[in-house]
């Protein structure tokens, strides 16, 4: 099965030599599992010719907001659009999550409550299907699409993983991120931007275990749409 990886973001490059660019984390995250990948970097303007050229899809995260006024945002809500409109499986992690909620009719924003940097839980609202996983945003989904069917979140995100029947699965925190690479990216990006008692919270919740091979699994089966 041929995913098509449509590259938002690209790495700090303090990353880059030790955890690779985002795809390969994608790569790495679902490896040994029957995908194989092509990388359209759409950040530089580089699209696929349309839904058709892969299976699935994958939309990554990004330093942007999806709100900005960047002229790869527009044709990549058009080819979301599209995507969901063939009826192909499309994943969406981060930015990923926050630019198909956009572009399926949801809103994104600066979330007003700050940063959430580290490990978080998600529910439904009563409380089940929990999922722990590493997140490190500021931008959220604070109002989801009438066509999402399921949705899992907590009081500092309500809006955390969104499910559009079989068409798209997506989810706010990272679980292609390693909790080493949360730290680096700590260093890398965060350090004087992010108020200092957000982040040692953070390195302290980073000790926990998270889900990363569950939503692993997950990303498999919706992919495949076992």
């Amino acid at each position: 099965m041929k995913i098509g990886i449509l590259q938002t973001g690209i790495a700090a490059d303090a990353l880059l030599p030790k955890h690779g660019d985002y795809p390969d984390n994608f790569e790495v995250m679902l490896q040994g599992r029957g995908f194989e990948f092509e990388v359209f970097p759409v950040i530089n303007g580089v699209f696929p010719s349309g839904p058709e050229v892969c299976d699935g899809w994958l939309v990554t995260g990004s330093k942007h907001g999806a709100y900005e006024a960047h002229d790869w945002i527009p044709p990549l809500e058009k080819l979301i659009r599209e995507i969901y409109a063939a009826d192909q499986p499309m994943i969406g992690v981060c930015f990923g999550h926050q630019v198909i909620a956009q572009a399926l009719g949801g809103t994104v924003e600066k979330f007003a409550g700050g940063w959430g940097v580290g490990n978080f839980t998600y529910t439904d609202k009563n409380g089940d299907n929990a999922i722990t996983l590493n997140a490190y945003h500021q931008d959220q989904v604070v109002k989801a699409p009438e066509c999402a069917t399921d949705v899992l979140g907590n009081d500092f995100c309500a809006n955390a993983v969104l499910t559009y029947g079989n068409k798209a699965y997506t989810m706010q925190p990272h679980p292609e991120f390693s909790t080493q690479y949360i730290r680096d990216l700590i260093e890398a990006r965060a350090i004087g931007v992010i108020d200092d008692d957000i982040l040692q919270q953070a390195r302290e919740k980073l000790m926990e275990n998270v889900d990363a091979q569950k939503a692993a699994d997950q990303f498999e089966k919706f992919l495949k749409r076992k």
